[in-house]
């Protein structure tokens, strides 16, 4: 992690320290069950996939247009106000990146036919989120290989998944206390920390949209054939 990463986790952990592992857990069910106005990650990509006429490329493309731009205006939307109204937008900040980046990836995995009841499903859903650099730390930390393909056909292990769990946190904190950082820095420029805040969750969804976009099918997957 860079010199700027590991400030803006620190920043982050002091301002946000209701955000845990646990917290991270229940904010997947409720991107995979849905909650309130937000429909349930499957029920969307079913919608997509009908207005795609089945197309299944089609519905991923717009599952990540929808989702990127969504993560784009909620990360402008919290992150304008700056270091002035930081210490309250950090944690929603937080729960809605989380939110729209779990409820995309677990969009994208039902269409690549997996079920997203079974646990270790969840589990790949979550180091969907990971990056490259905390997949391999996360590797050598368990002794086993993380990664999405991997964990969707393994079995379930709650040690495995508290872990998960962990490192999607740490990297949720560093990214908004980048975040941060960058806005403290450009402060005196009106809503830049919107811009940059925005600009940051957008990229970041938009590369989890397409990481998880390689997946493959699941080879026991059910065609759809009637999707009226």
């Amino acid at each position: 992690m860079s010199l700027v990463g590991s400030f803006g986790s620190a920043v982050a952990k002091r301002l946000a320290p209701g955000v845990t592992g646990p917290a991270v857990r229940d904010i997947l069910e409720r991107a995979i069950d849905g909650a309130g106005p937000i429909p349930g990650a499957a029920r969307s990509a079913d919608t997509q996939l009908l207005r795609a006429n089945g197309n299944v490329n089609k519905a991923i493309e717009s599952l990540i247009d929808n989702h990127l731009r969504l993560a784009g205006a909620q990360g402008f939307l919290t992150n304008i106000g700056g270091l002035v109204t930081m210490a309250v937008t950090m944690p929603t900040n937080l729960a809605a990146v989380a939110l729209i980046q779990c409820h995309l990836a677990a969009s994208i995995v039902h269409l690549r036919g997996y079920s997203l009841d079974r646990p270790e499903v969840r589990d790949a859903i979550l180091v969907c989120l990971l990056d490259k650099d905390a997949r391999k730390s996360l590797s050598k930390e368990t002794g086993s290989t993380i990664s999405p393909a991997v964990l969707l056909n393994a079995g379930p292990s709650p040690e495995r998944s508290e872990k998960i769990a962990r490192a999607v946190t740490g990297q949720l904190l560093a990214g908004v206390g980048g975040k941060r950082v960058a806005s403290f820095v450009a402060r005196r420029i009106p809503v830049l920390g919107g811009a940059v805040g925005g600009f940051g969750d957008a990229l970041a969804t938009r590369r989890i949209g397409l990481d998880t976009a390689e997946l493959p099918d699941n080879p026991r997957r059910q065609i759809v054939t009637d999707l009226t």
